[in-house]
């Protein structure tokens, strides 16, 4: 099963528009009451993107400003593993470091597949080479996915049912990326995967809603 994540993860992942603006990074604090771990799209520029920009504006609105910020630092071409990997290094360094933390894991697109396979790979498997250790589901609040393409192999919640009530798995309208019911309306399609569609659609602030409930 978790060879086929990663090689259904490998293959639906397609080109995307680029995010014209980057955020804001952390606050001051050494040690946040919360923490947004989060991977852009493929072919964004280094930063959150457009999704993840929207993300934690809308969730610091919600919670207040004191929410920190991790854009995760990898190449958002076509290797998930390097994202996953520096993900889930973040992560245990703060589960280390800031063990009050409650960390949000979320991603949009190439990102969405990154998380993924932080979160359903218990072993070292192929190039990703940096699992979470047992007990850091403790430190996670919840988990926000976007245009995941993944859901060609399953929801994250199958493969991982502990995070089952703690994460939205958002799929905009006939995005082909992440819905499996439309594999040949790539085409016709290819707007509702891009981030504005995502962004206008209301669903990352549903999102953020979500997350906010949980933090």
């Amino acid at each position: 099963m978790f060879t086929a994540l990663i090689t259904t993860l490998a293959a639906v992942m397609t080109p995307m528009t680029v995010a014209p603006s980057m955020i804001g990074v952390a606050n001051g604090a050494v040690c946040p009451p919360a923490e947004v771990v989060f991977a852009r799209g493929r072919m964004e520029p280094p930063g959150p993107g457009q999704v993840g920009t929207a993300f934690i504006k809308t969730l610091r609105a919600l919670r207040g400003p004191n929410i920190s910020f991790y854009p995760v630092n990898y190449p958002a071409d076509t290797q998930v593993d390097v994202g996953a990997n520096d993900m889930s290094r973040h992560v245990q360094w703060m589960t280390r470091n800031c063990p009050r933390t409650k960390l949000v894991l979320g991603g949009y697109s190439l990102g969405a597949a990154a998380t993924d396979l932080v979160l359903a790979m218990p072993v070292s498997a192929f190039t990703f080479n940096s699992p979470l250790p047992r007990g850091t589901d403790r430190h996670i609040a919840a988990v926000a996915l976007f245009g995941n393409g993944a859901n060609w192999a399953g929801p994250i919640t199958l493969l991982n049912p502990t995070y089952q009530s703690r994460t939205i798995d958002l799929c905009h309208s006939d995005d082909p990326v992440c819905n499996p019911s439309s594999p040949y309306n790539w085409r016709a399609g290819w707007q509702d995967h891009l981030a504005p569609g995502y962004i206008r659609s209301g669903m990352v602030a549903q999102a953020a809603k979500f997350v906010a409930a949980r933090l």
